[in-house]
């Protein structure tokens, strides 16, 4: 790793913008910018298009959704129980590394809403059937097919059927149909990969988050990943030669060996979307986000706001309103900005 000086606290947050591709990128695809990240949080359809896009210069929302329409990234349920973009060469040993923690972290939720593993079999085997042969379909069409099989959709029980079909490796999503995003069988939309063992798929998952995400701490890494703490320490041991760590109060973070400190990003403005990995994907987000201004950016029941991010700060927060053609953002700033 090359320093030109001591990195300090206000290093971090610009050094991530650059390694999660933000402030430069040199990548080329949507596939490529999942593919680096390794996974994105998507439960915000729209703002999660946006996180990707704004990671590939020149897009367009329809250069996303191609890449969606063609298999190339998916979204479904992985490392946390929530919704991420993956690339189709991640999902399988993805999903075999972290759906089992997933599921077991669901098991009691299951129980209070009556869902056993002999429904779980049976819904999956009803929406196996109905995409068989290369359907791709919309979710209240699988819910069609569910319900005549006499299974109780009420409460929350039709998320958690759609989950654990995803979980189990059946279903991932599939094109868009009408405006709407579908489900299709894993199998056949995305081909199969070279499978990885655990030891494998665990050092291969620390190397894409230390990578993409530097610098970071263990601490970082064991929240993202949703992996056991021992698990997830395992994986840094494995990975941790390929990195080097800095220690800045009294927090040890991780960066790549070859790193290089880059000149600091002043002269840039970003519009975040909700959820966006440079805010969610650390467990101690204090590098780019203040304690005051925290309670602003991220709602106590755990909603993530667009932000906008100056210099590597987090100064505001934005929302997007579509009216017909044309597109209105309101920005509010926690201090009125000022200008040399």
């Amino acid at each position: 790793m090359v320093l030109c000086r001591p990195m300090n606290l206000a290093d971090i947050s610009n050094i991530r913008l650059i390694s999660q591709q933000i402030g430069r990128s040199k990548l080329k695809t949507a596939k490529d910018i999942v593919g680096w990240m390794g996974a994105v949080q998507a439960q915000d359809y729209a703002m999660a298009k946006w996180a990707i896009g704004l990671r590939l210069p020149g897009s367009t929302d329809q250069v996303i959704e191609n890449a969606i329409n063609n298999g190339e990234i998916l979204r479904t349920h992985l490392l946390r129980p929530t919704w991420h973009f993956v690339s189709a060469d991640d999902i399988y040993w993805m999903l075999e590394l972290t759906a089992p923690k997933i599921k077991e972290s669901m098991r009691s939720r299951h129980k209070q809403l009556g869902l056993t593993d002999a429904i779980f079999t049976k819904s999956n085997s009803i929406i196996e059937k109905a995409l068989r042969g290369g359907k791709h379909l919309i979710r209240e069409e699988l819910l069609v097919e569910i319900g005549n099989a006499k299974i109780v959709l009420d409460g929350n029980r039709v998320s958690h059927l759609l989950t654990r079909a995803e979980l189990d490796g059946i279903v991932c999503s599939g094109a868009i149909k009408g405006g709407k995003q579908t489900y299709a069988l894993l199998d056949e939309w995305i081909p199969k990969t070279q499978p990885l063992n655990k030891e494998e798929a665990l050092a291969k998952l620390a190397k894409k988050y230390f990578t993409s995400r530097c610098p970071a701490t263990f601490q970082d890494f064991a929240w993202w990943s949703g992996l056991p703490i021992n698990t997830a320490r395992y994986a840094l041991e494995m990975v941790n030669s390929d990195f080097i760590s800095e220690a800045i109060q009294e927090q040890i973070y991780w960066l790549p060996n070859s790193y290089s400190l880059p000149k600091e990003d002043k002269d840039h403005v970003y519009l975040l979307p909700a959820y966006d990995e440079f805010i969610i994907s650390y467990k101690d987000r204090s590098a780019a986000l203040s304690f005051e201004d925290r309670t602003k950016t991220i709602s106590d029941n755990g909603i993530f706001r667009p932000t906008i991010v100056v210099s590597g700060q987090v100064a505001g927060i934005w929302r997007r309103t579509i009216k017909k053609d044309k597109v209105f953002v309101k920005m509010v700033f926690f201090e009125y900005p000022t200008h040399p």
